[in-house]
């Protein structure tokens, strides 16, 4: 019973530390709380094969896969310094206040930081939590559960083990803590969703102007309507996010600056949101790809996209691609979270639709998705091109700067693989016997889509139905009727791209520069 005591005394302290460090965060700023600031310095650290790892097993889930993760060993390590803490009270408490150390010095590494201040949570959380385990671990035996002496008298108490507890005495001090707790972490909780109420009215009030360049309508054919098969623009609401973000920032647009500097920059510039919005704005369908996105995976999203055209832009701040002799051949784009993309300027400057976004979809962005304004490069993967949350963008070089996932050994260019996909049947799917409707999308942004074939089981390669092309930047749909027999049957596609380039059989991870090779499903024919 003592070490149970023991256990749930550490375990109250650990709550309480964390409910006040909620408390203060929502002063300081939510990215400055304990869990969420040791959480971005685990991912910043941790290898690019486990974070594919995760992303891979948990999908988008994988942040609070994360913290549940943190919250679970911060609860054993929490229950170990309850039970030490019964024999060596300081010790118990000094273990609290190292974890408060550790959390505060998480806050003060990470790239956003603000200073001083970011360590506040942590620190005001742990000496909170010391003081209570200290507190509660006088002496958390009931007094009359304590065994006499052989010889029948009760024993001596040490006078290191604090003051005594009745039973009645330290359920009373915890059940306060745990309400206290409770409440602090309420509070805080109710405080930090309330923080970004400024952004939140900010883009409640965004209206955006017609763009100056729509983009084209779609052929008729776009759209080929069959059950299952992904639609061709993809809702805000399902388009995929796979970012380092635990917490999504909130900015306030009337406050958003962007600055744009560096090598070959002859007049550099700071922007409002206001003047990115007078300025011409285009409109595009452009498909985007995930790096980690597997062979026949979800992370890829087509959407209708409304911005600046990015060229446009550096060639007024008289920025020349190294085609043309300018000095920097990476544009390095820095997030309000700290987060750093490197660009090709070549590839931003080639006559494609590299834009800086405000819309998506008829809307302002969405906050998942970098409200108030983001990068959108056609042909890119998201890693070197798709910057959320942007505040800054810097001319350099290749050599001179590596970015946050180069650092990681990403691949500093990336230019998307052609890849097709099985949307239905699904995998395992048992369709009848007779005909079968095979269909998905295909894509290679920029390079566009010429040719998709299916493969049933070994058999020959048969040319499938394209739907109409929106553009070289979009997906495209396609279907294929298979006469489908009885029997297990595996189902194989590929896709061509404009340049001739056929999709590669050849199987890779997505680690340094994308995954390759060709999607398959396995079906039962009923």
């Amino acid at each position: 019973m003592r070490a149970a005591l023991g256990a749930l005394s550490g375990v109250l302290a650990g709550g309480t530390a964390l409910a006040v460090a909620e408390l203060v965060s929502a002063w300081v700023r939510p990215q400055a709380g304990p869990v969420i600031a040791v959480g971005g310095a685990a991912i910043d650290r941790t290898p690019a094969a486990v974070k594919d790892w995760a992303v891979r097993n948990f999908g988008t889930d994988d942040k609070l896969v994360l913290q549940l993760g943190i919250l679970a060993v911060l609860a054993l390590c929490a229950t170990a310094l309850g039970v030490l803490a019964l024999r060596h009270r300081l010790f118990g408490a000094g273990g609290v206040l190292l974890f408060g150390v550790a959390g505060a010095a998480a806050a003060l590494s990470r790239p956003d930081s603000r200073g001083v201040t970011d360590a506040l949570p942590s620190a005001v959380g742990a000496v909170v939590g010391a003081a209570l385990l200290y507190f509660l671990a006088g002496r958390p035996v009931p007094r009359d559960a304590a065994p006499d002496l052989p010889d029948g008298t009760p024993p001596e108490r040490d006078a290191r083990e604090g003051p005594g507890w009745d039973r009645r005495g330290f359920v009373i001090a915890a059940s306060a803590a745990a309400v206290a707790s409770a409440g602090a972490g309420t509070l805080g909780r109710v405080l930090n969703g309330s923080s970004g109420r400024d952004a939140v009215a900010s883009r409640e009030d965004v209206v955006l102007p017609p763009p100056g360049s729509a983009a084209p309508p779609l052929p008729r054919g776009t759209r080929l309507g069959i059950p299952g098969i992904t639609p061709f623009v993809t809702p805000n609401k399902d388009f995929y996010r796979v970012d380092t973000a635990l917490v999504v920032p909130k900015v306030d647009a009337t406050s958003w600056r962007l600055r744009l500097h560096g090598e070959g920059v002859t007049r550099p510039v700071t922007l409002t949101f206001d003047d990115l919005l007078r300025r011409e704005l285009i409109e595009r369908d452009i498909t985007l790809t995930c790096v980690s996105n597997e062979v026949g995976g979800p992370y890829a999203g087509n959407a209708r996209w409304i911005g600046v055209r990015l060229a446009d832009l550096l060639a007024e701040c008289g920025v020349r691609p190294p085609s043309q002799g300018g000095p920097a051949d990476q544009l390095v784009a820095r997030s309000v979270d700290g987060m750093t993309l490197g660009t090709p300027v070549e590839d931003v400057m080639d006559g494609r639709d590299a834009l800086l976004a405000v819309g998506m979809n008829g809307e302002p962005l969405p906050f998942a998705h970098g409200f108030p304004v983001r990068m959108v490069v056609p042909g890119l993967y998201g890693y070197v091109s798709a910057c959320k949350w942007i505040e800054d963008i810097e001319l350099t070089t290749f050599d001179a700067y590596d970015t946050y996932w180069v650092k990681r050994k990403w691949a500093r260019r990336a230019p998307v693989k052609t890849q097709s996909r099985i949307d239905t049947p699904k995998p395992f799917a048992r369709p009848r016997a007779g005909t079968v409707m095979v269909a998905g999308v295909a894509w290679a942004q920029h390079r566009g889509i010429d040719k998709v074939e299916v493969r049933v089981d070994d058999g020959p390669w048969q040319e499938a139905r394209l739907a109409a092309e929106g553009s070289r930047d979009t997906w495209r749909q396609w279907s294929f009727p298979w006469q489908a027999t009885r029997g297990g049957h595996t189902l194989t596609v590929r896709a061509t791209d404009r340049t001739g380039a056929v999709q590669t059989d050849t199987r890779t991870r997505t680690v340094p520069d994308g995954a390759s090779g060709r999607h398959s499903v396995v079906v039962t024919v009923e």
